[in-house]
């Protein structure tokens, strides 16, 4: 039997990260590539409790079938804990936040049309907007984020729908949009009519100090917002939100029935079961407290161990991730396998740019929250040997080019 794909088929192509993470499996790779939350920070008992509490008082009700929008409390404990006033009827229970980014492709791009993207980008995002056939336009970035002279510019250059944009402890950079960037941001995207995807599983992992009101809260009309339980509870439940505007809503709720009748009702119970006293007050600063030492070990880890390498990063305030910048002449793909022989893995930065053409071979995403501190130390001095052996290795290869061009 020979099937014959769809024309749409032939955009989805494997996530170079998932391929990454099979390397991680094998034995002794320390592994700070995937963007996996720490399971010392999972609140088992919790859920063991929330659980036991949802089948005994609730059992028949969880396990039916139920309203494609979500559990109503989960929608209305949702609507409770954003910054800006928002009606739980404008809230939709997905299969995490990557089904969101799936309905918003699906409700808002045809093929050819534009998506615009930040420089580099969640590669997820760019996984889930592909089968839809867009455009991924590139706005030009800085250590703030877009800019907005560029967006403006992109936005009206052509059929652009929206633009996506990760504003707190950005996967993978780790970079955070300033008060006054976003403010730009947000008067380019109403200048130019331009609607706005604001990402944000990341903005509870704060640090020292919480980010900026999210995009959203200064331009509901003008965005769908995207958040995640996976990065403050667990990501095995797969449960995020999106926050719409109704004159949207019903389209992409349209796109949820369309594409599994509704997210896991047991588990939407469970959560609101854990999060109805409170608890997320009370959890969330365990996991900062945590990411904030992991974090801090790493930054010490790679100045100690790339010191003399021209080795650039910037330290993040939050989140997950750190990105890095290696010195001219090496392609984190190529050092990947090598990497990987020293026992640590870590993701190219290349695949997170939505322009080949431009991306920045030099790059690498690191995580410091799933590897223990000792481990996060003895990977990066591995990660160092590995830098310092292919820069030797280019010079001596740059010598014998010298020689063999020089005369006899």
């Amino acid at each position: 039997m020979k099937w014959k794909l769809a024309a749409r088929s032939e955009k989805m192509n494997p996530s170079v990260l998932r391929e990454i993470l099979k390397v991680t499996e094998r034995p002794g790779i320390i592994s700070l590539a995937g963007g996996l939350p720490s399971p010392r920070t999972f609140p088992v008992s919790a859920f063991a409790q929330a659980c036991a509490d949802v089948l005994g008082a609730q059992g028949e009700a969880a396990l039916q079938y139920a309203a494609s929008e979500g559990y109503a409390p989960l929608r209305q404990a949702v609507a409770d804990m954003l910054p800006w006033d928002v009606d739980p009827e404008q809230v939709l229970i997905t299969t995490g936040s990557q089904q969101g980014l799936d309905l918003v492709a699906k409700v808002l791009l045809d093929p050819g049309s534009q998506v615009l993207v930040e420089t580099p980008t969640y590669l997820g995002a760019l996984q889930a907007f592909g089968p839809m056939e867009p455009q991924a336009v590139a706005v030009a970035s800085d250590d703030e984020g877009v800019l907005p002279d560029d967006l403006q510019a992109k936005a009206g250059g052509g059929d652009a729908r929206f633009v996506y944009l990760l504003p707190n402890f950005q996967n993978p950079t780790g970079r955070t949009m300033t008060e006054a960037r976003r403010a730009a941001v947000v008067a380019a995207a109403r200048q130019s009519g331009l609607p706005i995807v604001e990402d944000n599983p990341y903005g509870e992992l704060w640090f020292d100090q919480a980010p900026p009101l999210p995009l959203t809260a200064r331009h509901p009309q003008g965005c769908i917002y995207l958040g995640s339980f996976s990065k403050v509870l667990a990501p095995g439940l797969r449960l995020g939100f999106l926050v719409a505007p109704k004159s949207i809503f019903p389209k992409l709720l349209q796109a949820k029935q369309a594409a599994d009748l509704h997210s896991p009702i047991f588990n939407q119970r469970m959560v609101h079961e854990v999060m109805k006293d409170g608890f997320l007050d009370r959890h969330v600063p365990t996991i900062r407290a945590l990411y904030k030492r992991q974090r801090d070990v790493m930054v010490d880890a790679l100045r100690k161990e790339m010191a003399g390498l021209d080795v650039q990063f910037r330290v993040p305030a939050g989140g997950m991730f750190l990105w890095l910048r290696l010195p001219a002449g090496i392609d984190t793909v190529k050092l990947l396998p090598l990497a990987v022989e020293r026992g640590v893995a870590f993701v190219p930065g290349a695949p997170f740019y939505a322009d080949a053409d431009t991306a920045d071979a030099r790059t690498m995403r690191l995580s410091f929250v799933t590897a223990s501190e000792d481990q996060l130390r003895t990977a990066i001095a591995a990660l160092a040997d590995t830098v310092r052996e292919q820069l030797a290795h280019a010079a001596a290869a740059r010598t014998q080019e010298l020689l063999a061009a020089s005369p006899t």
